[in-house]
């Protein structure tokens, strides 16, 4: 449903360089980016010294493969500021990640860092066929989350009118979205979806309301679930991809016109795809997970992390620079039952595949005895509530089955009971850990 595509004239010349003018580039300035962190951040200068190479050692993209990866524990042991390039004077704000699993992992921005994430999350937004008229509604979280702030100073570099309603009070949301009418929304796939339900239970209905685009991301989702979103909400569905290591939103994104991917923004962030096995570069077009390296940034510069996503990279389409294909799943997100690999997006397709079910779902494993168990609880549709709970279950049972490839329980609930969330969905709670 394109409705919304940026004048080729409104891009920067960097999105439509010659392949060879962009590397030129990202060689430039990795070799700068290497020599900063080696410089200024002890861990890594370590991990360097006993990989035995140093900046001298990087004269091509190719010799990045030869430096070491950078992992979330590394932010962790040297938490808080240990990882940081600059001075803390020099630093003008922090994110951080919630810390739920341990210590948070901090990262660190200079003003040239907010200046070069506003302008790729502008650039997203444009890609995403926004422009200055617009106004652009954001739901992320503001705080120590990186994707209220993100969104916002992306959406005002932009010369957009922004709405930083954050997430919660889904109500006031939807009052919002009706009385402001604004063209665009941020905000997580499966927040978007409990809005719409909001909308429904207003009396209102959410495709004829103003939004014209809504700019997903925080969360892996599959294309099933943006033709739900578009269908019900009347709006172009478009990924964005970040992580707070490596900015925030803005890293990658897609452009409205061919809704094939995110393309990455290369000249700030270089790919690399990874067997995550056994750490070797893998070639392009091969799945495996996905390395990033910060080209331009200087308060937390970062070298080779591995975000875990698995996706592969494929040539650019509507821009020069590469795309990233839908992420499948995280390597360190993969359930592992009876000895077959799920992931929960796997399972969000059998749930949207059957008509007689609303797009929310929760994964339960457990352990019965020796045996992990898992149990799939959804809910039905409010036009399907009188369906046969027993069939429905029946259905997503098979479909999971041949699908996936593991026997699940079906728990099938009435309209409305699944557990909703404002933010990032909790999609599977592991009782085996």
């Amino acid at each position: 449903m394109v409705n919304r595509v940026p004048n080729p004239g409104e891009l920067e010349p960097i999105e439509t360089a010659s392949v060879d003018e962009l590397r030129g580039l990202q060689l430039e300035r990795l070799k700068w980016s290497i020599r900063h962190t080696y410089e200024n951040v002890a861990p890594y200068r370590v991990k360097c010294e006993q990989a035995g190479v140093s900046p001298a050692d990087l004269s091509s993209l190719e010799d990045l493969a030869k430096f070491p990866f950078t992992v979330k524990d590394d932010l962790r042991q040297a938490y808080p500021f240990g990882m940081f390039a600059v001075p803390q004077r020099d630093v003008v704000r922090i994110h951080a990640s919630s810390g739920t699993t341990g210590k948070p992992t901090v990262v660190g921005y200079t003003r040239n860092d907010i200046e070069t994430w506003a302008t790729v999350v502008a650039r997203s937004i444009r890609a995403s066929g926004g422009g200055p008229d617009d106004k652009v509604h954001v739901a992320y979280g503001y705080g120590l989350f990186t994707g209220g702030l993100g969104a916002h100073y992306g959406a005002e570099k932009l010369g957009a009118m922004v709405i930083p309603m954050s997430g919660g009070q889904t109500p006031k949301q939807v009052q919002l979205i009706h009385d402001f009418e604004p063209d665009i929304i941020m905000v997580t796939p499966s927040y978007m979806l409990n809005i719409a339900d909001e909308f429904e239970r207003q009396g209102l209905d959410c495709a004829k309301c103003s939004l014209k685009v809504g700019i997903f991301g925080a969360e892996p989702w599959g294309d099933a679930m943006r033709k739900e979103i578009e269908e019900r909400c009347g709006l172009d569905a478009v990924d964005i991809y970040g992580l707070s290591e490596v900015i925030g939103p803005g890293v990658a994104n897609e452009c409205i016109e061919t809704k094939d991917g995110p393309t990455i923004w290369e000249d700030h962030f270089y790919p690399e795809i990874i067997n995550p096995e056994t750490g070797e570069p893998l070639p392009d077009g091969e799945m495996g997970e996905l390395v990033f390296t910060s080209l331009s940034k200087e308060a937390l510069p970062i070298i080779r992390y591995r975000t875990r996503d698995l996706t592969r990279l494929l040539p650019g389409t509507a821009r020069t620079m590469r795309r990233m294909d839908k992420i499948t799943g995280r390597s360190d997100d993969m359930l592992i039952i009876r000895g077959v690999n799920v992931f929960p997006t796997q399972i969000e397709e059998r749930v949207l595949a059957v008509s007689a079910l609303a797009p929310h779902y929760q994964i339960r494993v457990a352990r019965d005895g020796q045996l992990d168990v898992i149990t799939v609880q959804v809910e039905k549709t409010v036009e399907a509530a009188d369906a046969d709970s027993a069939a429905v279950a029946r259905e997503l049972k098979k479909g999971i089955k041949d699908y996936v490839g593991v026997s699940a329980t079906i728990d099938v609930c009435e309209p409305g009971e699944v557990a909703r969330s404002e933010g990032k969905a909790v999609r599977v709670i592991d009782e085996r850990k």
